[in-house]
C-alpha cells in the first residue's frame, strides 16, 4: 500500500505524473540525473526525523549515536573518493558549499575572480545578481574566440586585479579545466584557489577528468549532476586550518541541523561512486557526449570550442534566426528536454539566450549508449532544422516515446 496515495492523494498523482514525464522523455539539461533507488530509498529513510546540530561526535543534541557513525562514513567515503583529508558533507547544496567556502576563506568586499556566467561560469562565482557579486567585488574571465579558456589572459587579469581568492570551474564549459595551470596563477598572486567541480565531479571520481587535488585549496561539489547522488552539496580540502574555518562556516555561519536523510543518501552515493563499475559509466557518459557533438557539428549547428571534453555540449545559434528559448521550447514539445543557455558572444537577454546547454549523464544513467545517442542527435537536428513545424515535434515526440519505453528508469515507484 502507498501511504502517500492513502494521505495525500492529490501529490501521489502528481508524483505519478512526474514519474511518466521524466520517464518517457529525453532528460538532458546537463545538471539532472537520475539517482539509483538505493539513494532514493535513503532519502526518505528515518534519519529525516533526527535533529543533529554539529559535527560528528560533536553535537549540540542527545541521540545522534546513530547519525554520527553514519555522517563519518560519508565522510570517509568522500575522503577516498577524491583522494582528499577532510570532508564536509553537510552543505544543502552546491551554492551553500560556495557560499560556506567564501565565509571560510574572506572577509566581505575582498576581492574574487571567477569566470563569467555569459560564458559558463555559476551565479555563485561572483555574478552581481549572486551574494557572492554583492559581498565580494567580483571580477571575471571568459573564454576567447575558440570557446576555451585563455589562461594567459586569466593570468593578465589576475595580476590586475589581485584577487584574494580564484574560482575555476564552470556550468556551461565544455572542455576539460587545467588546474595546475589555475594553481600556478593563483600562487602568482597569493590567491587561494577554489575548483568547483559540481558539473565534473562524477568524471573526476573515475579518472576521466583531472583532478582538482593537488592543486585546488579547496574543493565544492554538488552530489547530483555527474555523481548521481541526491541533491546536495559538499568541501573538501587537505589543509585542516582551511577544514576547521569551513566546518565554522557551514555551522554555525550559515546552516543549522543538517538534513541527515541526504547525507545518509550521499554515503550511499559515494558507495556507488567507489564500484569499478563507475568507470565504465564515466566513460561511456563521456562517449555519449562526442557523439552528440560530432554528429550536430556535421549537420552544420555550431557547437561552442568545437566539440566537448566532459559531459556536456553547448550548441550556438548566433547565426540563427531562432533563439536558445525558441530550441528549448521545440526541442520540449518534441519529449527532448534541454535548457536555453547564454553562449560566447551573446547578444540576447539571460531570459532568451542563444545557445542550449545539452547534457549526456541523465541518458546514460539509463543505458543509453552508442546507438541511441547517434539516433537522439539525428532527433535533436531534425527538430532544429524545423523550428515552428508542430507535424515534426509529434512525429519525434512518438519516437521518443518508442526509444524511452526501452529504457525504464525505476522497476516501481521510489515515493
Amino acid at each position: 500500500m502507498s501511504f502517500l496515495k492513502q494521505n495525500d492523494p492529490e501529490i501521489y498523482k502528481l508524483c505519478e505524473e512526474e514519474l511518466q514525464r521524466q520517464s518517457y522523455n529525453l532528460e538532458m539539461i546537463a545538471s539532472e540525473n537520475f539517482a539509483s533507488p538505493a539513494v532514493i530509498e535513503a532519502m526518505g529513510s528515518v534519519f529525516t526525523n533526527k535533529y543533529a546540530e554539529g559535527y560528528p561526535y560533536k553535537r549540540y543534541y542527545g541521540g545522534c549515536e546513530v547519525v554520527d557513525k553514519m555522517e563519518q562514513i560519508a565522510i570517509d567515503r568522500v575522503c577516498k573518493l577524491f583522494g582528499c583529508k577532510y570532508a564536509n558533507v553537510q552543505p544543502n547544496s552546491g551554492s551553500q558549499a560556495n557560499q560556506g567556502v567564501y565565509q571560510a576563506l574572506l572577509q566581505p568586499y575582498d576581492k574574487i575572480l571567477g569566470m563569467d556566467l555569459s560564458q559558463g561560469g555559476h551565479l555563485t562565482h561572483g555574478a552581481k545578481v549572486s551574494s557572492s557579486g554583492k559581498t565580494y567585488q567580483s571580477f571575471f574571465y571568459g573564454v576567447g574566440s575558440d570557446g576555451r579558456i585563455d589562461y594567459d589572459r586569466v593570468r593578465d587579469i589576475a595580476k590586475i586585479v589581485q584577487p584574494k581568492l580564484i574560482v575555476c570551474g564552470a556550468s556551461a564549459y565544455p572542455r576539460e579545466i587545467d588546474f595546475k595551470k589555475f594553481r600556478e596563477i593563483a600562487d602568482k598572486v597569493g590567491a587561494y584557489l577554489f575548483a568547483d567541480v559540481a558539473h565534473i565531479a562524477g568524471l573526476v571520481v573515475a579518472n576521466e577528468h583531472q583532478s582538482p587535488f593537488p592543486h585546488a585549496h579547496v574543493v565544492s561539489s554538488t552530489t547530483h549532476k555527474t555523481l548521481r547522488g541526491p541533491r546536495g552539496g559538499i568541501i573538501l580540502t587537505n589543509d585542516e586550518e582551511i577544514s576547521k574555518k569551513i566546518n565554522s562556516a557551514i555551522f554555525p555561519g550559515i546552516q543549522g541541523g543538517p538534513l541527515e536523510n541526504i547525507i545518509a543518501a550521499k554515503a550511499v552515493g559515494f558507495y556507488e561512486n567507489l564500484k569499478p563499475e563507475w568507470k565504465t559509466y564515466a566513460k561511456q557518459v563521456k562517449i555519449n557526449a562526442k557523439i552528440l557533438s560530432d554528429i550536430l557539428s556535421k549537420k552544420g549547428f555550431d557547437i561552442v570550442s568545437g566539440g566537448t571534453d566532459n559531459h556536456l555540449i553547448l550548441i550556438s545559434f548566433l547565426n540563427k534566426e531562432f533563439s536558445g528559448k525558441d530550441a528549448e521550447n521545440a526541442l520540449g514539445f518534441s519529449g527532448i528536454t534541454v535548457n536555453k543557455n547564454t553562449v560566447p558572444g551573446e547578444n540576447r537577454s539571460p531570459f532568451v539566450t542563444s545557445g542550449v546547454r545539452v547534457g549526456s549523464a541523465a541518458l546514460t544513467s539509463r543505458g543509453m549508449k552508442d546507438a541511441e545517442f547517434t539516433f537522439i542527435a539525428e532527433k535533436i537536428a531534425e527538430v532544429l532544422n524545423n523550428i515552428g513545424n508542430e507535424k515534426v515535434y509529434e512525429k519525434v515526440k512518438k519516437e521518443v516515446y518508442e526509444l524511452s519505453s526501452k529504457f525504464i528508469i525505476y522497476d516501481r515507484p521510489t515515493y
